[in-house]
């Protein structure tokens, strides 16, 4: 079977950042505009008062201390509570394929390679800005490659679905060179108004070649050996808008947001990212102490500690499970990756790694790699 890498990696970062102080201030001044505007039915008993937020709270309960965003503008006004940004004309790009178009470029330099190399490019993302034409075949366009381009959403798993899509591709005939783009427009789907989710996301994209062996120069790449897909579906984790909710006069105004049952999450998800990495690593002889790095989903802090500690049978030093949430918070299927492209740096040839995401679906891909 013909061996398959990720040569090389590519990642583009907002240079705006909303800290969790400025987070918690914001949040704070609209709790105390809704409980005087709703005095009275509180004190009826018809609504709840909102409780404020703090930063031991948000740190404790994920990890995150700051975010990085496109737009900075309304996500700290109280009146606002969203990302306000002009809308994008159909001669413009709209953001993700902005943000894809840097990482890519990135990509391709690690990788020496050119536009005119790569003949297959996959856009995935937790959301996509738009149905069709495709974000990926803009994308495709912008930087001057041919062959063919799709658009996929596994939610938090679909930068390692891709991935795999893009080896069976390689594998199979259908290209020779891949660029995956895990371009993660996260922040307006954020309710800055819920206590529970208001510091979570932040946007960022990732980017990654993925070629067959025969044809790499680069010197710092990654054979994938083995892949391990897995879904179970699961209401715990949603974002329910989609184009016909405006027939629907009753829509629910979070509609558009990110929600999730988080503890329920939690019991539920991490048996089963643990059960799939675990059985792959059985699959593929790998031992826990031949692993050199766990490049995990970067959602929550506690959920990473946990599944490491499962897979090493041991709590894991902070260079084997590098944490890159901190500063960019969940970064939806780009999360594992950033952790991949900050900290591939220091493994010798031969030796083993994780790189694995899981999230809504529930879905959990795995991808063994070995450095060449």
């Amino acid at each position: 079977m013909k061996n398959v890498l990720i040569s090389g990696s590519g990642l583009f970062t907002p240079t705006e950042i909303v800290t969790n102080e400025e987070l918690v201030a914001s949040f704070n001044q609209y709790v105390d505009l809704f409980n005087e505007q709703y005095a009275a039915d509180i004190e009826a008993g018809e609504l709840a008062a909102l409780e404020y937020s703090s930063c031991e709270f948000i740190e404790k309960a994920s990890g995150i201390k700051s975010r990085h965003v496109l737009h900075k503008e309304g996500i700290l006004d109280p009146a606002v509570m969203m990302p306000v940004f002009p809308k994008r004309g159909e001669d413009e790009h709209p953001e993700m394929v902005e943000m894809a178009i840097v990482a890519a470029q990135e990509a391709m330099a690690q990788a020496g390679k050119t536009a005119a190399d790569i003949d297959l490019i996959i856009c995935a993302a937790s959301n996509i800005q738009r149905p069709y034409p495709a974000l990926s075949i803009e994308l495709q366009q912008a930087l001057g490659a041919s062959g063919y381009a799709f658009d996929m959403n596994v939610a938090c798993s679909s930068a390692t679905f891709a991935i795999s899509n893009a080896v069976n591709a390689i594998r199979g005939g259908m290209a020779k060179v891949v660029l995956v783009v895990n371009p993660e427009f996260a922040s307006p789907q954020v309710n800055y108004t819920n206590r529970d989710s208001h510091f979570i996301f932040g946007d960022v994209c990732t980017a990654t070649i993925i070629e067959a062996e025969e044809t790499v120069t680069s010197n710092n790449a990654y054979r994938i050996l083995g892949v391990s897909l897995k879904t179970e579906f699961s209401n715990n984790i949603r974002c329910d808008i989609g184009y016909t909710e405006h027939c629907h006069p009753e829509t629910d105004p979070d509609a558009p947001f990110f929600k999730q049952q988080g503890r329920k999450v939690f019991k539920e998800l991490l048996p089963l990212v643990a059960d799939v990495i675990l059985n792959e690593m059985q699959r593929l002889a790998v031992a826990p102490d031949d692993l050199k790095r766990l490049w995990l989903h970067q959602a929550n802090i506690n959920m990473n500690l946990f599944a490491a500690k499962k897979i090493l049978g041991r709590d894991p030093l902070p260079e084997e499970a590098p944490l890159v949430l901190d500063t960019y918070a969940n970064t939806a299927s780009a999360g594992s990756v950033i952790a991949f492209h900050k900290h591939k740096e220091g493994i010798q040839s031969g030796e083993k790694a994780i790189l694995c995401s899981f999230g809504a679906g529930y879905s959990v891909g795995c991808l063994v790699l070995e450095k060449r």
